[in-house]
């Protein structure tokens, strides 16, 4: 059961971090088609890497699902924020199919053209206060870690996931002030570019807001929120919720396959149980040859693995 898109935007999956959904970003990959796939920075998280190692198999099957996206035809873009800029030195190359740009201008459907950046470049705490960046990703670390033991209690008592620590930072006065600041000089830096508008990421806050006319369209994460963008094969675009997406698809799966057992009970006369093979292990064809992703990996985050 496939949803297809003319594109799709994610950001700020943070792959080598304990704080990052992958598995359900995986899920996402396998079970959505697109014509073209940006990867809107932060994918990989490098600081963490160099800090310490953490890359279990499902931060593998997502690189190496992108990997077969690509082979399969698929455009893409992979456009390096701040926690994995050690790629950013290969601006221009490829790599197995995927294309490695610091930004990019999409043209939509119906024509308009949107400036494609991680948006790290217009944060100046980022850009001239790096230990205090630094310190801000390790306080925030610590945050998320909480964040998963109190969604663990959740799940226990039987509530879906809910982001204490998106709720928390979205409390905080000065941080949304920034939040506000950031879209502006994103919305201004489209408007210098000539482009009707800006998708971006780095904030982890999903968000679509016209100003001026200019639109400003932001991945969010799948660190707190497992949100992205993506766009309509009319040119519409839309935020969309990544779990409530992943959802909808597996309960219209449970029901193609009970429809399925149902026709074949019919032409056959005997029961049959509609197993549903919604899961999170990679198909089998999708060995990619031994690509050695987790080498790769590490030769970029500056450590041997």
């Amino acid at each position: 059961m496939k949803v297809h898109y003319r594109t799709l935007f994610l950001s700020d999956i943070h792959l080598g971090s304990t704080g990052s959904h992958a598995k359900q970003a995986s899920r996402l990959l396998k079970h959505v088609r697109c014509d073209t796939l940006y990867l809107v920075g932060d994918i990989v998280d490098m600081w963490r890497l160099k800090r310490k190692w953490h890359w279990p198999k499902s931060h593998n099957e997502v690189v190496r699902r992108v990997l077969k996206l690509a082979e399969r035809g698929t455009k893409v873009v992979f456009i390096p924020g701040n926690h994995d800029n050690g790629a950013r030195q290969f601006d221009g190359m490829e790599f197995g199919k995927v294309q490695l740009k610091l930004r990019d201008i999409h043209t939509t459907a119906d024509g308009r053209k949107l400036l494609v950046t991680h948006g790290d470049q217009y944060d100046l705490v980022v850009k001239h206060h790096p230990v205090l960046s630094a310190f801000g990703g390790l306080a925030y670390e610590w945050l998320l870690r909480f964040n998963r033991l109190y969604n663990f209690g959740r799940a226990s008592m039987g509530y879906k996931y809910w982001s204490l620590s998106k709720y928390l930072k979205l409390k905080v006065k000065h941080a949304c002030t920034f939040i506000s600041r950031f879209e502006e000089t994103l919305i201004a830096e489209a408007k210098r570019e000539g482009t009707d508008g800006v998708v971006c990421g780095h904030i982890h806050k999903a968000e679509q807001t016209t100003v001026d006319g200019i639109e400003y369209w932001n991945c969010g994460d799948w660190v707190e929120s497992c949100t992205l963008v993506v766009e309509h094969h009319d040119g519409q675009m839309e935020v969309l919720d990544g779990l409530t997406l992943l959802d909808e698809i597996a309960r219209a799966k449970r029901a193609h396959n009970v429809a399925e057992a149902q026709a074949r009970t019919a032409r056959t006369g005997r029961d049959n149980d509609p197993a549903d093979d919604d899961h999170d292990i990679l198909d089998a064809d999708d060995s990619l040859n031994g690509e050695p992703v987790e080498a790769l990996v590490g030769e970029l985050a500056g450590r041997g693995v």
